[in-house]
């Protein structure tokens, strides 16, 4: 396992150095936001290895969810964890990487299709590997408390 060089300190208040806060709505958001940084920091470094962004891998899930089917690329965006990702843009990347290939699609011949080649499936795979052993590291929560977290997030973005 690797020694990540971002430490996320446990405590909000000595992270960003306040103890001023609006409400513990608005503390909760901000931590949120915090915690959001620090694992996206982690997996970040961990990316790095494949020589991979965050919205590549996430793009490369998404196809893979579909696969051996084509996928367009309104589809893929609609999906994505971040949703102002510049998806052509990460497409021609992936391409270049030999990860995806593009074609014109025979329904709609407007329409461009995404399918992962076996190169963007072996990277997924080992890169998922990878990931999952993080997330066993720095997610140090018992089910029970994970569901927990999960209902209260999903009703925090209950107006999406």
């Amino acid at each position: 396992m690797h020694v990540y060089t971002y430490i996320c300190i446990v405590n909000l208040e000595s992270a960003i150095k306040t103890t001023h806060f609006r409400s513990n709505k608005h503390k909760a958001g901000l931590n949120v936001l915090y915690t959001a940084w620090w694992l996206k920091t982690i997996i970040t470094g961990e990316f790095k290895k494949y020589g991979i962004t965050n919205e590549q891998y996430n793009v490369m899930r998404v196809l893979k969810g579909k696969h051996p089917e084509q996928m367009c690329i309104r589809d893929i965006a609609s999906r994505m964890i971040e949703k102002s990702s510049n998806v052509p843009r990460i497409m021609d990347r992936l391409e270049t990487k030999k990860m995806i290939k593009r074609c014109t699609s025979n329904v709609d011949k407007r329409e461009t299709v995404v399918t992962l080649t076996e190169v963007g499936m072996h990277i997924l795979e080992i890169a998922t590997i990878d990931i999952n052993k993080v997330f066993d590291k720095v997610i140090v929560i018992p089910e029970e408390k994970a569901k927990e977290l999960n209902d209260l997030l999903e009703l925090y973005r209950e107006k999406e």
